[in-house]
């Protein structure tokens, strides 16, 4: 649309009655030019009455309604004349049978009443239009802002697989949490259960050591009053033969006794109570006395020089029956002790019985 240029002001000079007699110098008359004239370029089209409808855009209005203020300033201008009156077409007519414009399809999406959405558009946000089919959108679907069918049902997919993950994942977790708790029941019992037995072991050592020291105690209770009822044969020796040592010199082949070396004529001491079974000679043995215990026992006092006992002689602990010698299969004074339990051909070590009577060698 082509433009006008601004009508010059008409060379008005307002009178006193006007402004209460006061008059402004700066005030003068207008003389138009050539250049002032000039005419105005294209024309417009001006609006005929009689005729309507949608084919008078705005656009036409528009142009006469600016016409219309422009010649109303002309006129004014000129001479003071009345502004022209422009009547406007009647659309009333046309209006009233047009349909709703937010019933048109896709139209009513782009119109909005919600003052939220012109706060948005001026703000500079975006409004999204509501879906043209509202099918698989539900109300949280259009609270959330979703605008299309397939994105509604994919983020409801995606929501359900997160579910499903959430899901998975508290079940991993508790699954996780269960088996800590019970490792760590199993740990503690495990613990306590060595706890257990760690104080039930040291409860049976410490019993243990209470029962061997009392036992000890008590066989050394034993040994010191067997003691005194039991002594050595001989008060000063060497031992100079053990038991079951072996050689060619003894007819068994081996020692059957225990030799206490003394020199000869050394008294030979009963070594506990009992009575005398034998006294005489025997052979390699040489003089040989047996001393019978209660128990049955038989000692056998060998190689003697001389005797001091006879058979059936009751004898204590202590008492001389016989003195050291070298008589028998000997090679110096000794005396041979044997130990034969129950009467026993076979004996028993002389070194062992003596100590088990509380005797030390």
């Amino acid at each position: 649309m082509a433009s006008n240029r601004p009508a010059p002001q008409g060379a008005y000079v307002p009178n006193d009655d006007d402004f209460g007699g006061y008059e402004d110098s700066s005030w003068e008359e207008w003389n138009p030019t050539e250049e002032s004239i000039r005419p105005v370029r294209g024309r417009h089209r001006v609006h005929k009455r009689g005729g309507g409808g949608l084919a008078r855009s705005s656009t036409v209005l528009g142009v006469g309604v600016i016409a219309a203020v422009g010649a109303g300033g002309i006129a004014t201008a000129q001479g003071g004349k009345p502004p022209v009156s422009i009547e406007m077409p009647d659309l009333s007519a046309v209006t009233d049978s047009l349909p709703e414009a937010k019933s048109l399809p896709g139209v009513g999406s782009l119109i909005s009443d919600d003052s939220s959405d012109s706060a948005a558009a001026d703000n500079g946000v975006t409004v999204a239009a509501a879906p043209l089919s509202a099918a698989g959108v539900s109300t949280a679907d259009a609270e959330q802002g979703t605008t299309d069918a397939g994105e509604a049902l994919r983020a409801r997919i995606m929501e359900q697989a997160e579910n499903q993950q959430d899901q998975a994942d508290d079940a991993v977790q508790k699954a996780a949490e269960e088996a800590a708790v019970k490792q760590a029941a199993e740990q503690a019992a495990a613990k306590q259960t060595a706890a257990e037995k760690k104080i039930a072991a040291e409860k049976a050592a410490a019993k243990k050591k209470a029962e061997a020291e009392a036992k000890a105690k008590a066989e050394a209770e034993r040994l010191a009053k067997l003691a005194k009822s039991y002594t050595l044969p001989v008060a000063s020796y060497t031992l100079t033969g053990t038991f079951g040592q072996p050689g060619s010199m003894w007819s068994s082949g081996y020692h059957t006794g225990l030799d206490f070396a003394a020199p000869t004529g050394t008294p030979i001491k009963a070594i506990h109570s009992g009575t005398i079974k034998e006294a005489g000679w025997a052979g390699a043995y040489g003089y040989r006395t047996i001393l019978e215990l209660d128990d049955g026992t038989e000692l056998w006092f060998c190689h003697q020089s001389s005797m001091n006992v006879s058979a059936g002689q009751k004898v204590t602990t202590g008492e001389t029956i016989g003195r050291v010698g070298a008589t028998g299969n000997v090679t110096g004074a000794h005396l041979h002790l044997e130990v034969h339990p129950g009467g026993d051909s076979t004996g028993v070590d002389p070194a062992a019985w003596l100590r088990g009577k509380g005797q030390s060698l």
